[in-house]
């Protein structure tokens, strides 16, 4: 392996990743393996958790499934203990778990609105805690990756829940960023824009979605692929110095303004 690329690979690290039955989680979770990570698989869905783990293990990788209800600080506790007693110590987490209730304003119900909070900020802060007093006390350092969204920096109508959600993982991003760095804990985000997954395939095929998708500077939507090199950097030693970023990932669209 040229040394030009060894600060990516992730050879001796434990990486879980949240929401990972699906979309960018079940892809986080197959670049992690690929870079050299014992990865452990956390989401509700195990069934499909369990189907990911099959395919790392078949191409020679090592993973683990865990189920792990991220609004439940109990469930969460028991996904890591589960994890440290199989591979050790997590030292790369990926906050991907996500939801989205698209509605007016006017029509979010109290649920509408607590729901998409709960799994979307406290499910990143209460998995982020957890992870930092492992590896606190195991005296080791770690990375954060949380994943956060373009609609952190920018509006969209039917979305109020989503982007205040995502717009506090940004700025939780950054502040765990600063009381971690003691402890050798990087915290980053990455903000991508528009991809077809699960959350927002019918809306991107819509009428509408092609209008959006036509004011992108690059005129297209994210391929999954355009995520794996943020997400390496940031959970690997090549980013070393890197604490409190967030790094948008969107063909341009947040600088277009549209």
């Amino acid at each position: 392996m040229n040394d030009l690329f060894a600060p990516f690979l992730l050879q001796g690290e434990v990486a879980l990743v949240t929401g990972a039955s699906s979309g960018f989680g079940r892809h986080f979770g197959s670049v992690l393996a690929r870079a050299g990570a014992k990865v452990v698989l956390a989401a509700r869905r195990t069934e499909r958790v369990r189907e990911a783990c099959d395919d790392i293990i078949a191409a020679g990788g090592d993973a683990l499934a865990v189920t792990m209800d991220v609004n439940d600080s109990d469930s969460i506790k028991a996904a890591f203990t589960q994890a440290q007693q199989a591979f050790g110590v997590v030292t790369v987490v990926v906050n991907n778990a996500g939801i989205t209730i698209p509605k007016p304003l006017l029509d979010l119900s109290d649920s509408d609105w607590s729901q998409v909070i709960d799994t979307n900020l406290n499910g990143v802060a209460f998995v982020t805690r957890e992870a930092a007093q492992r590896m606190i006390a195991a005296g080791k350092g770690g990375s954060v990756v949380n994943i956060a969204s373009i609609l952190a920096l920018r509006e969209q109508k039917m979305l109020t829940n989503y982007a205040a959600s995502k717009a506090g993982v940004v700025q939780f991003t950054r502040t765990a960023a600063l009381e971690l760095a003691a402890h050798n804990i990087r915290v980053n985000a990455i903000c991508p824009g528009y991809f077809s997954t699960e959350l927002n395939g019918d809306w991107l095929a819509s009428e509408d979605g092609q209008a959006m998708v036509g004011r992108i500077p690059q005129r297209r939507t994210g391929d999954l692929q355009d995520l794996n090199g943020p997400l390496l950097l940031l959970a690997s030693s090549a980013g070393a110095l890197m604490t409190g970023a967030a790094l948008t990932v969107d063909g341009g669209h947040v600088l277009s303004g549209l």
